[in-house]
Order: C-alpha cells, then structure tokens, then sequence
C-alpha cells in the first residue's frame, strides 16, 4: 500500500518535492539543535553593525558600514594601504562584504576603483562578496560584480561545499542563478558532502520557480539578442496574422462569436516565444533604440550563454586594446579565452 501512495505523490519531473522537515535536515542527515544548512540564519551571520552610530567613520570599513559613498570617496582620495582595504571584523567580513549584504550599490560601484581589493577572499565560513550577494538576493550587485570586478570566481566554495550559484538556488534567487549561469557558473557543480548540483538543491528547498529558470535556461542557452544577426520580428506573427484575416464562412462565424460571447478567460502563465517574449527581445536587443542610444556593447559577435564564462570589462580593455573592441571581432570561447576574427 505505501508503494502505491509513493508512486502517487512523486512528480516524474520534480520528485518527491520537499522534505516535511528540510528546514532541520543536516548535510550528514541529522536533526541539529542549531539549524540547518538549509535555513537562512545557519549560512550567513545574523549581520548587526558594531559600535556607535554616531561616531565619525574614518576607516574604509566604517565608511562601507555605514553606506556613506562621500565618505568613502574622501578616503579612497587620500590614499589607503592593503591592511585598511582587507581590514576584517569578527566574522572575516570586509567593508566590501558587508555592503553585498546589506545590498548597498553605491558602495560596491566606488570600491571597484580601489586597490588591494580582494574580490574573491573568504570570511570565517568560506563565503566571498559574490557568494553573499548572491544568496541575499541582490542581483543588481551580483551583475556589477560578474560585469567589472576582474577575478570574480563563481566556482569557489564555501566550509560545506557550496558555490554562489547553489546558495542563490537554495534561496529561491531566480535572477541572481539567470546572471550567475549566463556569466558561466558550472550548473553540474556538487558540493562537497551531498555530491548534489544546484537543481537538487533547489528541489529541496521547494524552490520550483528557480528549478523552472534553469529548465528554460537550459532550453535557451543563448542570449540571441545580443548579437548583430538577430532580427527583431516575430516568426509567428504572420501565421496569426493570416489566421485572424482569413476569409471564414457563416458558420465559422456564428461559432466563433458564440465561443467569445460565453467563453471565460482565465489568467495563465506567458507563452514559451510569445508575444511577452518578443517584447522582451526587441527591447533588449543591441538594435533596441533603448540600448543603442544608452551604451555601446562589447564583444556583440559572443554573446553571454550557458555555460561560457563570460570576461569582466576591465580584462577585456587589458586583453583587447579598444580599436579592437570597437571592431567587434572578439570571440569569447567556453574556457573565458578571447580570441581576435
């Protein structure tokens, strides 16, 4: 009978979804007292600023604390050594560390033109920027880190094992996983207990919107758009187009008016390369009014894709000088490599 009932519940695609006590489940499988892997307050500190408020900040980590970009700017112009850069607190956090927590912007744009800065050290648990970002759901950072930080690794795991992207999948971050897989974050990467990918993760955790974000991925590996063969127009445009217009007999008619008179229109979910769809290409395709006349892209000949580690601005400016970039003749292979057409 209970061979039944399993059979029942478990979705060929999803599985058995959820455990009923995920939230208390270890990595070794054990009910823990502390919490679990599982839980936000068990991978990431239950972050409080120290010390008075009030006081002036004169070191770069108060000024990053205390989200204050003048300050921060005052104090980058008179010059900083390595120790005040990569100065630390009681959990190994940077003042760059503790903004990708607290999802101040400002400050992470204005340390990028730092030196000494590590972008890829790890506090007392193992996590970097991009990892805490990336599982506090501040996608905005996430992408200015991938986009122009040089050296950002998405591969580097923490004390269990865990990568950016698995951390972002474990919390349900959709658009946090879209920008770490297209800059080319290793969707089969296993942390180092469970042997599980991001997918498993996701599953356990329940969350199936990030679990269906990787399937579409997965079924639209490459950002066409963003290249200088897409054409913005709908394929399936005439088709409707000639349909609607065709000539239709009496009875056709009647019918159809009967069916729009009684039918009812319940909402649903877009169609997979709808008209949402299309919208969303043209207005952030290369040729998009939107984009030409804001910036100018980079490399239009390789576009982001699952999988292709994508280069940070300031390596390409040292890998390609800018007659070459403005050529746009740069290939940007899987393994991050450049190469000039």
């Amino acid at each position: 009978m209970s061979t039944v009932k399993n059979s029942v519940s478990e979705d060929p695609l999803l599985g058995k979804g959820p455990d009923k006590d995920a939230s208390e489940v270890s990595l070794s499988g054990s009910v823990l007292d502390s919490g679990s892997v599982l839980s936000d307050d068990s991978v990431l500190p239950d972050y409080e600023q120290e010390g008075d408020s009030q006081g002036t900040a004169n070191t770069l980590y108060d000024v990053c604390t205390r989200n204050d970009p003048l300050a921060l700017r005052k104090v980058l112009e008179r010059g900083v050594t390595k120790e005040e850069v990569m100065a630390v607190d009681h959990n190994g956090w940077t003042g760059l560390m503790v903004a990708c927590y607290k999802g101040f912007l400002d400050i992470v744009q204005s340390l990028y033109h730092c030196p000494y800065l590590d972008i890829n050290h790890q506090d007392n648990d193992g996590n970097t920027a991009l990892m805490i970002a990336a599982q506090a759901g501040h996608t905005i950072t996430v992408t200015y880190i991938l986009n122009y930080y040089p050296g950002a690794d998405t591969e580097i795991r923490d004390c269990r094992g865990f990568t950016a992207l698995i951390k972002a999948a474990m919390q349900g971050r959709d658009d946090v996983v879209s920008s770490l897989v297209m800059a080319g974050a290793d969707l089969n990467a296993i942390d180092t207990r469970k042997q599980k990918c991001a997918r498993y993760w996701a599953l356990k955790t329940g969350r199936y919107e990030t679990l269906s974000r990787l399937r579409r991925l997965n079924l639209r590996p490459r950002a066409e758009q963003f290249t200088e063969s897409y054409v913005p127009e709908w394929p399936e445009l005439k088709v409707l187009v000639a349909k609607a217009t065709a000539n239709k007999s009496t009875g056709q008619m009647i019918t159809q008016r009967i069916k729009s008179t009684f039918s009812f229109n319940f909402l649903q979910d877009p169609q997979d390369n709808g008209v949402l769809d299309h919208m969303v290409r043209i207005t952030t395709s290369i040729h998009s009014p939107l984009v030409a006349t804001a910036c100018r892209p980079l490399c239009p000949t390789s576009p982001p894709e699952v999988g292709k580690r994508r280069l940070a601005v300031p390596e390409l400016r040292k890998k390609h000088s800018e007659k070459k970039l403005e050529e746009k003749h740069i290939l940007i292979f899987n393994d991050g490599l450049g190469t000039v057409g």
